[in-house]
């Protein structure tokens, strides 16, 4: 503003009498104003100025000397702000960039849904492989019934085996106090604790079936749910590209209709390329799947029927040959510490 403001005072034209004085100016009170904000406005006494090209030059010829003698020291400061300035809008336009491609992706595959849904649009369906994801669904449904259920039971016998714990050790004292009933408490004592000892021995046995189950339901076949999650993730966007091909390609022809319909043939390719690769996968995941739960359970039942056979017949070397036949090792709580029957 203040180089503005000296270029036209310097080229204004000032009338000069015959005896050197200056005559009346028209717009005197402006031109003052305008030289009184130059005085304000201007550059300060501890600065210096080159000016080339004369008074009346143009902005361009006036060079701060201050910036001559702090250029070399400005310099490295300046590169650095600049390319910290250019990083920062690349990351910003990179990110706007994706917002979009986001927000077209979620409209499309919305409509399609809606389509799908209200019966107006079509979608690619693999009768064979939606059975079979049907089935896997339902048999989760199924084996997260039985878990439910093993814990149960794993929780009510854990409370009978600390009933049977407790009634052994007040036997116990009981046949201690009680020299007329010495031996009735005694056996029921020793019987408390042989009860106890294999139910702890069976107790073993179902924590171990549930901890099985519960890989199998919670992480084999969540495992699988999700890439059929994916999957079916990616089936709604192939079909939401191949609609939108489908409407482009019943359109006009001119050039701007080919581009976009180059441009949505490359989406179905892409998006195509994802859903079968996704179908796929999921395939192999459910034959292996169905594979290693057939091989489990088999493990897992045959366990579960030797040890709770065992224990009610009151078989203590058949329940305790169950455990070593599939390598279960005890680990009660408190197994820091000596158990109750060992202090006896």
């Amino acid at each position: 503003m203040t180089d503005s403001i000296m270029s036209k005072a310097a080229t204004m034209e000032i009338p000069i009498n015959s005896n050197g004085d200056t005559g009346t100016l028209p717009e005197d009170d402006s031109l003052e104003q305008d030289l009184q904000q130059v005085m304000v406005s201007g550059p300060n006494l501890n600065e210096t100025s080159i000016v080339s090209g004369g008074y009346g030059g143009t902005a361009e010829g006036i060079i701060p000397t201050s910036s001559i003698k702090g250029s070399n020291m400005h310099h490295s400061s300046s590169s650095s702000s600049v390319t910290a300035e250019e990083m920062t809008r690349g990351v910003a336009v990179e990110k706007l960039e994706t917002m979009k491609k986001w927000g077209l992706n979620t409209y499309k595959c919305t409509k399609q849904m809606i389509s799908e849904r209200f019966g107006r649009g079509s979608r690619t369906v693999d009768l064979e492989l939606e059975a079979q994801i049907e089935v896997l669904r339902d048999t989760k449904r199924k084996y997260e019934n039985v878990l439910r259920l093993a814990r149960a039971l794993t929780n009510h016998f854990y409370n009978m085996v600390q009933t049977q714990h407790a009634l052994g050790d007040t036997f116990a004292d009981l046949s201690q106090k009680s020299p007329e009933l010495r031996d009735e408490f005694g056996y029921n004592a020793e019987t408390q604790k042989l009860l106890c000892k294999n139910g702890e021995t069976l107790l073993g046995a179902i924590n171990f079936f549930v901890s099985s189950i519960n890989t199998l339901v919670n992480k084999t076949m969540e495992d699988t749910l999700m890439t059929i999650k994916m999957y079916e993730n990616a089936r709604l966007e192939f079909d939401a590209y191949r609609s939108d091909l489908e409407e482009l390609s019943m359109g006009p022809r001119d050039a701007v209709a080919m581009a976009r319909i180059d441009a949505a043939q490359q989406q179905y390719q892409v998006h195509k390329d994802k859903y079968e690769r996704l179908r796929s996968d999921v395939t192999i995941k459910l034959k292996f799947l169905e594979e290693n739960k057939v091989k489990v359970m088999h493990k897992q039942l045959l366990l579960f029927h030797n040890a709770i056979s065992a224990y009610f017949a009151g078989n203590q070397q058949q329940l305790e040959q169950t455990l070593k036949q599939f390598n279960i090792k005890l680990r009660p709580p408190g197994a820091d510490k000596p158990s109750w029957l060992e202090e006896q």
